[in-house]
């Protein structure tokens, strides 16, 4: 296991404590029916900030998927991070997946570099390249490894904690995206799927690529 965090991911405890907070004084005040949808808002929030513990994969060469999801694009193109051609692997998260991201693979990081934007449907192929993002660029032991999150129709915060020179190791949590997102992996052309499009997928525990 690799899970220094809590189970509700860090970033939802204000949204939760605030949708409980108002179920209870609703609740209290003028009744289980008049609170029943605030609870129910409150399930949402605590489903959509949970952050369980994930089994990281001990082979070698590897490349995680860095979300959970379902995969919609497999694909040779241009990286146009690391202005390279690449295999580009993107990982659609709806409203029900869980929402943090992960390192896919052990390596340093070489460049962050943040683009405002859109905030189209992240399922959108055009989402890659016109919605607001984050990119990662990673030295993996002389692979280039690219990793991207994107903003989504609903989601407008990207939040990301990790800066140049850091290192990361596979399945390390390293940024969260809020309410449905997308995140693109950029790999060397001679890297080898391991999914197809349409596969559900879960961060960590799930094999996207070979290098």
């Amino acid at each position: 296991m690799n899970y220094p965090h809590p189970i509700i991911a860090k970033e939802g405890w204000p949204f939760l404590a605030v949708a409980v907070a108002a179920a209870l004084i609703v609740h209290f005040i003028v009744g289980v029916l008049w609170a029943a949808p605030l609870w129910l808002v409150a399930l949402f929030v605590l489903q959509f900030f949970r952050d369980p513990p994930r089994v990281v994969p001990s082979e070698a060469g590897a490349v995680l998927s860095p979300a959970d999801g379902r995969i919609v694009a497999i694909e040779a193109t241009q990286d146009p991070y690391g202005q390279r051609d690449a295999l580009k692997i993107s990982v659609f998260m709806n409203v029900f997946n869980v929402h943090s991201n992960r390192a896919p693979v052990d390596g340093t990081i070489t460049k962050v570099e943040y683009f405002p934007g859109r905030f189209l449907n992240a399922a959108l192929d055009k989402a890659s390249l016109e919605n607001e993002r984050n990119a990662l660029l990673i030295d993996a032991g002389g692979h280039t490894v690219t990793c991207v999150q994107v903003a989504g129709l609903v989601a407008r915060r990207i939040l990301c904690y990790v800066k140049v020179g850091d290192g990361l190791t596979r399945g390390q949590r390293y940024g969260f995206i809020r309410f449905g997102s997308r995140v693109d992996v950029y790999l060397p052309l001679t890297a080898r799927p391991r999914v197809a499009i349409g596969d559900k997928v879960s961060a960590t525990s799930t094999i996207l690529a070979e290098l």
